[in-house]
């Protein structure tokens, strides 16, 4: 049998039971576009997260205090000792906090860093208005403020450089506002006031610091470096281990894209247990389409069609089927992380590789669980089939 001429066949069949095999393509469907919908949201998710990360660099360390132990905090005097570290090229001492900002009428719950000038390089923020906070303001004391755009909208500034915002009753005036920078895993990245450390006990009631960022010059390095800072905040800390973590900026990212590999595997491992649901119903379909046509395929059979005909014209129906769900499954499932992507505001584009595989796959299923019936199809005796009623 001609292939042409079988898919043609195949399709008068299936077109010969509209609602049964509306209901078989249903099922297919769901599978091939959960499949593309999990994989693009978990997929789209993964480099979000690792955007975010990679934009603060693979060769940044974070040194936190955790607050346990004889010694609980750092000063300030203490950091250039501790990052005094052959190929450290910048480092940001930073102290955290809640506080509310109030301007005019308006106020607003604002998280506050306080910090040094290097901030910016070490951290990629961007000022889009005005300047960022210069060691000299450090140096005396200054109370000035860089504000993110969040605190700008939600305070209802029209001119904000100039303009005075006070902080826990405390006035500072705003000298620059950041470029925005949108939302990651830690919360909103635009809803910033960045002060000067030395200002920190002002409106943060504390100089204690808790945390440091370290820029390593070359990523090479960054194990070695990672290894004398550790070293040197054991002995402030006096051995005290439980005091204070490293974190290695790779580390975290490896660590990341490993946690959503696995979740894109279990995602699909779970969305393919619908395609072969799917193909169960194929394979119901088949066996009642062969048990229907008995006596078609004993005519058939009588005039002269061998078994490797009947047999593939069932399989070309049944992976007709598949091929049918898989690609009504594909259009809804790209039209779907679209519109995932948007509500969950997360990049969760489809991914070609993964349709053009669950399209196959579909196809593959029809083949696998129709190979059955049209095996019985193709076994069954003329006379016999003839003889049905």
């Amino acid at each position: 049998m001609k292939l042409l001429q079988g898919i043609k066949m195949a399709w008068f069949s299936v077109r010969s039971q509209p609602m049964r095999t509306l209901l078989t393509v249903l099922g297919i469907m769901i599978g091939v576009a959960s499949v593309t919908i999990m994989v693009a949201i978990g997929n789209g998710t993964a480099e979000q997260v690792k955007s975010q990360m990679q934009g603060l660099g693979t060769n940044m360390l974070t040194a936190n205090v955790i607050g346990r132990g004889a010694v609980t905090s750092i000063k300030l005097d203490d950091v250039k000792d501790l990052v005094d570290i052959d190929g450290v090229a910048a480092y940001a001492p930073d102290i955290t906090g809640s506080v509310t900002a109030k301007y005019g009428t308006n106020t607003y719950t604002a998280s506050v860093e306080a910090t040094t000038a290097a901030f910016a390089d070490v951290r990629e923020y961007k000022v889009e208005q005005g300047r960022f906070i210069m060691d000299i303001d450090g140096t005396f004391k200054q109370k000035v403020a860089v504000i993110g755009s969040e605190i700008v909208s939600e305070l209802k500034m029209t001119n904000p450089i100039g303009s005075k915002i006070v902080l826990n009753g405390t006035p500072y005036k705003i000298v620059g506002v950041l470029a925005s920078k949108g939302s990651s895993s830690a919360g909103s990245n635009d809803n910033k006031v960045i002060v000067p450390i030395q200002t920190a006990r002002v409106v943060l009631k504390t100089d204690a610091i808790r945390t440091i960022y370290v820029q390593v010059a070359d990523s090479k390095q960054v194990d070695r470096v990672q290894a004398m800072l550790e070293a040197k905040l054991q002995s402030f800390f006096r051995n005290d281990e439980n005091s204070y973590t490293v974190f290695n900026q790779q580390d975290l990212l490896d660590t990341i894209t490993s946690v959503s590999t696995s979740m894109s595997t279990m995602l699909t491992y779970v969305a393919g247990i619908s395609l072969l649901v799917g193909g169960i119903g194929i394979m119901n379909m088949m066996l009642v389409s062969v048990t229907e046509r008995t006596r078609e395929i004993g005519i058939r059979k009588s005039l002269g069609a061998k078994q490797r005909d009947i047999l593939f014209q069932f399989l070309v129906e049944a992976s007709m089927i598949g091929g049918l769900g898989g690609l009504i499954g594909v259009i809804v499932g790209a039209s779907g992380s679209s519109f995932a992507g948007k509500l969950m505001n997360s990049p969760a584009a489809p991914s070609v590789d993964i349709m053009v595989l669950a399209l196959l796959f579909s196809m593959g299923v029809g083949v696998l669980f129709g190979f059955i019936p049209a095996r019985r199809a193709s076994k069954l005796n003329p006379v016999e089939a003839l003889r049905y009623q």
